[in-house]
Parts: structure tokens; sequence; C-alpha cells
């Protein structure tokens, strides 16, 4: 199997990972959780709480009709899925990082894209706090496309592409500033 085939099998192990861990801890949140009666984990700092988050990203847009949103939530998502696997089939070998980072967001994309088309809204349950201030509940989707996302942030950032010329040639002895 070519180097080639071996990344896009990996990515996309990487992505039904992500897909199945998300779909499986959904089905138990929804099993086993009173929307109502927060489980703590970790006194202070994390509950699992059922949340049934019509909206976007921390609730973003949920306040729009239904139709609206069923459009503007399934649309787009499955527009930028299509991008995403389009752009990581085209990955170089070489670039594993990029690839694992696509293939979380990815998956996390597919797994909340699931929830829309057969629930109409993302199940989240994961509740993270600091004494009255909690951060927006979330999923392990949701998780996936975090770590997927900052994991691009520090690639740009910090790790030299393959074949990348400094953006400043060194300087030679003879050079006079």
């Amino acid at each position: 199997m070519t180097d080639r085939l071996l990344g896009h099998a990996a990515g996309l192990a990487v992505s039904a990972f992500v897909i199945v861990a998300d779909r499986l801890t959904k089905v138990a949140a929804v099993a086993w959780l009173d929307p109502l009666h927060p489980r703590e984990v970790i006194p202070g700092f994390f509950d699992l709480t059922l949340v049934r988050n019509p909206g976007g990203v921390f609730g973003f847009m949920r306040d729009l009709s239904e139709g609206i949103r069923s459009v503007v939530f399934t649309l787009v998502p499955a527009l930028v899925i299509a991008g995403i696997a389009w752009y990581a089939w085209r990955l170089p070998p070489e670039q594993r990082l990029t690839r694992t980072a696509l293939s979380l967001v990815l998956g996390g994309a597919t797994g909340n894209l699931i929830d829309r088309i057969m629930l109409g809204h993302v199940i989240d349950f994961l509740d993270v706090y600091w004494r009255d201030h909690h951060w927006p509940a979330f999923n392990v989707a949701d998780s996936a496309i975090c770590i997927g996302v900052a994991l691009m942030l520090f690639e740009g950032l910090f790790v030299r592409s393959p074949g990348a010329s400094d953006p400043l040639p060194p300087r030679s002895e003879g050079d006079a500033s």
C-alpha cells in the first residue's frame, strides 16, 4: 500500500473513531442523564449535564426559526464536511499533522451533523465550570473539532513545512547594514 493510501486509511480511522465515540457517549448521555439533575464528577469543576442544543457552537443562532435553523445547520456543515474531505484527500503523505487535525474536525463535524439530521438538535453533556461561571456544555464531537483546530494552529505557528523557505534568507558575512 502506498504512503498516500496509508495516510487516507489513517485519516478515515481517526474520523471513524471520533464518530463512534461521539455516538456512543451521546446515546449513553440520553439514557443515563436527567436534564434537570446534573451528575457531579469533579465537585466545583465538572458535571455531566444533558443539554439539547438547537443552535450552533455555544448555542449560537438558537433563536432562529426551526426551518431556517435546520437548513443552516444541515446544509452548511454538509458542505464544510465535503470541503474538508476533498482537501484532506489532496494532502501529500508527509503532512500527517494536518491530516490528523482535519480528520478530527471531519469526525466531529460529522458526529454533530448526524445529531442534527436524526434529532433536529445536538446532544451536549460535558459541563465544565468554575464556581458560577459555566463554559457552554459540549460533547466528544465538539472536543475533536477544537483539538483539530488547535493542531492546525500549532502547525501553522510552530511547525515548519517540508520544503518551506525562510521568509528572510540568512545574511552573508559581506552584507552591510
